[in-house]
């Protein structure tokens, strides 16, 4: 399939790539499809694999993350398998320096149409996310899993409260193969739109500070 061309070896190659830029005092963010299993225990081979590298791992949900749970009970799985070095990214924010990370998997243009009712739950997560990280007197950096812009497509539920929080940078996955083609890249309406996919960045871990501008 063209969605997957290019993905030879990615486990290898992400591996590789990791431990060649991540440090232990860094933090990841995966913005979702973490692991192909559909229970919470079943995901132990993917989360071991995690475990082995370095840094703090932020763990989103994306559309094909059906073991996701409960955070409590994603929580307590965590904390019985060792993996103290994961956290779960579900209504709440994490502290790093003066930024906040916030996000949930969000809404997109390939989401069914007659399920107004998870899209407006997406909603109140990406509120309740982004206000746990202004609680703190942090700027909020979203991380989504859908792109809440597409072509021509505009998520405006998702992109309202994007700009209702003056939200100055998101981050979204999701878009493999020829689908790229369409992402939205760059300043969108004030807002600084990007693409993380694994296999857009080549299965290279991303810095993701630096280039942001300071008013």
């Amino acid at each position: 399939m063209d969605k997957f061309r290019g993905w030879e070896n990615y486990e290898q190659r992400l591996r590789k790539n990791w431990l060649s830029i991540v440090k232990p005092d860094d933090t990841v963010v995966l913005a979702g499809d973490i692991s192909w299993a559909m229970k919470l225990t079943d995901t132990l081979a993917d989360f071991g694999f995690l475990h082995e590298l370095p840094g703090k791992k932020l763990l989103g949900k994306g559309n094909h993350d059906y073991w996701w749970s409960t955070k409590k009970k994603m929580d307590d799985w965590l904390a019985e398998c060792g993996f103290d070095d994961m956290s779960i990214l579900f209504n709440n924010a994490f502290a790093y320096g003066k930024y906040a990370v916030c996000g949930t998997r969000g809404w997109s243009y390939d989401c069914p149409a007659d399920e107004q009712n998870v899209l407006l739950r997406e909603v109140g997560r990406l509120e309740a996310s982004i206000k746990a990280g202004l609680d703190m007197g942090l700027e909020p950096l979203v991380f989504l899993h859908y792109p809440p812009v597409y072509g021509d497509y505009v998520c405006e539920e998702i992109t309202e409260v994007l700009k209702k929080f003056n939200v100055r940078r998101c981050l979204y996955g999701h878009l493999h193969g020829a689908a790229r083609g369409k992402a939205v890249t760059g300043n969108w309406e004030g807002i600084e739109m990007r693409l993380i996919s694994a296999d857009h960045v080549g299965f290279v871990p991303q810095l993701i500070l630096p280039d942001i501008h300071d008013d």
